[in-house]
């Protein structure tokens, strides 16, 4: 296989993902009705997808503080997302500055920059609405991402994308179909799922692209295999910092109590296990999840059921 094989490819999909763009849009500022008053009636995240759903200590919420227990989740997860987004602004800023930007695949990375602009004002304007404030990540956790821009873009850089993009995308499009969730939440889901999946696809084909040129030599193996063991590690922290412990305090519950109650939830590890599994079958196809220790450290993020 030549070099040009995989560069022409990348052009294609980004040709491809520039024409979907232009036709297929949102601008949150306009399709949105921010003035639209929050529906007495409506949930913020489907029941059962919240983390104590079906435990001891769920059966002790009022309704009221159950739904109150899903507005903290979903704007502790919208509020990790921010951050998710402006990290992926910065890797795709870096595939322009280190590329050519007459090519369509930078020109895609720069449109993908402007799409993550808009979705973390938009989901910054869905918190406030909410009434709830934001989640903020630890100051190791932002720190970290600062270093973790300085590394080489590999197929860990594009994976961890996916591994954040992916669970929520599957988690809104449950929401955005379900008529009991509030309004404004589900159009901020539909914007988002309608330009994340393009954002799926360009990420995608980078990891294929990445992996299948990694492969062709002893060095790019070794390179492999360190993207490889680098997001497994990865893994566990991204999911555990989408639900922050004090979501529960919210409802007057002990945050280590309720969260150690969590992780051990069935009902909520199958959820984590179904949010993350069209992601976890594309990256254990592309090669960026096998060997034992990796699969050990998925296992730990509740992404990848116990038999496999």
């Amino acid at each position: 296989m030549t070099e040009t094989t995989p560069i022409s490819r990348r052009e294609k999909t980004a040709e491809r993902l520039l024409k979907s763009s232009a036709a297929r849009s949102y601008d949150p500022e306009i399709d949105i009705d921010w003035s639209a008053p929050l529906a007495e009636d409506k949930y913020f995240l489907p029941e059962h997808r919240v983390s104590l759903y079906g435990t001891e200590l769920w059966d002790r919420l009022s309704p009221e503080q159950r739904v109150e227990l899903g507005k903290h989740e979903i704007i502790s997860i919208t509020s990790f997302g921010i951050y998710a987004e402006v990290a992926l602004m910065h890797l795709l800023l870096k595939v322009v500055t280190d590329g050519d930007p007459t090519t369509r695949h930078a020109q895609y990375a720069l449109t993908e920059v402007a799409d993550e602009c808009r979705h973390s004002t938009m989901f910054g304007r869905g918190i406030e609405k909410s009434g709830v404030k934001p989640y903020l990540a630890p100051w190791w956790f932002r720190h970290l991402l600062n270093l973790a821009l300085l590394l080489p873009i590999g197929p860990a850089t594009y994976g961890g994308t996916l591994l954040v993009e992916e669970v929520t995308d599957r988690l809104q499009r449950e929401s955005l179909a379900d008529e009991d969730i509030q309004p404004t939440i589900r159009m901020i889901n539909r914007i988002h799922v309608l330009e994340e999946a393009r954002h799926i696809s360009f990420a995608r084909a980078e990891v294929t692209r990445m992996t299948s040129i990694l492969r062709r030599s002893v060095l790019g193996r070794v390179v492999l295999a360190a993207n490889r063991l680098g997001l497994a590690l990865a893994a566990p922290g991204l999911v555990r910092l989408m639900l922050h412990p004090d979501v529960y305090r919210a409802v007057g519950l002990d945050p280590k109590q309720a969260r150690k109650v969590a992780k051990a939830n069935p009902h909520h590890r199958e959820s984590v296990r179904w949010m993350g599994e069209r992601m976890v079958n594309f990256l254990t196809e592309a090669g960026m999840i096998k060997g034992p220790l990796t699969k050990a450290l998925w296992r730990r993020s509740l992404l990848l059921g116990a038999g496999r």
